[in-house]
């Protein structure tokens, strides 16, 4: 086998993607609190001078402790980083948010097998073939209903990408999963402007070697 041959071959060890302006990334392997530490300190600098250092001393460690909540879940549904947006916009944050995860172990499945989608999301309304970075895989697009048993409060317009890891054997899958309750319409205007967003994202996915 030729070098050029063997360099195609190689799987990659990871990837890198731009958020937008005024996002962050969590990690959940390494570095977890370290993130949400600073996340919280950058938080405080956008709060008037005129509030009560009590107040925002109550205000920074709430927010730790919904951030540690949700790096918690994400972690636990095999999330390898948490994106959301720290900058408020008109004063107001984003109600959104993208994690990277690992949503299977290693599985014998060919890269078109219906297995994949239908054990990630059976309730997906649209599904299209991508290929991103020369990887091949899905983009679905769906309404997910609340559901107060998972204390899922309001619907929300997810959006995922799940890519095969190129050369990988057997195949091993890799998933970008966007969520937005948007202004509680999630078929409506906003969340629309938001999806188109994350779908911007996704154009500087890139496989990493190295």
């Amino acid at each position: 086998m030729s070098e050029a041959m063997e360099a195609e071959a190689v799987v990659p060890i990871g990837y890198t993607i731009v958020p937008p302006p005024g996002w962050d990334r969590i990690p959940l392997r390494d570095g977890t609190s370290q993130a949400i530490k600073r996340i919280a300190d950058g938080s405080m600098l956008e709060i008037p001078d005129d509030i009560p250092r009590d107040h925002l001393t109550k205000a920074r460690m709430e927010l730790i402790k919904r951030l540690k909540r949700v790096a918690r879940q994400a972690r636990d549904a095999r999330a390898l980083d948490l994106y959301l947006p720290v900058e408020r916009i008109n004063g107001l944050a984003l109600p959104a948010s993208f994690v990277v995860s690992e949503p299977f172990p290693t599985l014998t499945l060919e890269v078109d097998s219906p297995i994949v989608l239908s054990s990630l999301r059976p309730d997906a309304s649209q599904s299209d073939s991508v290929i991103m970075d020369g990887a091949a895989g899905f983009r679905i697009d769906g309404v997910a209903q609340a559901d107060s048993d998972k204390d899922v409060e309001f619907p929300s317009r997810r959006v995922e990408y799940i890519l095969n890891v190129p050369n990988s054997a057997p195949p091993k899958w890799l998933t970008i999963s966007f969520s937005t309750i948007a202004d509680g319409q999630p078929d409506g205007e906003f969340a629309a402007i938001l999806v188109d967003l994350f779908d911007a994202v996704m154009t500087t996915f890139r496989w990493s070697h190295s």
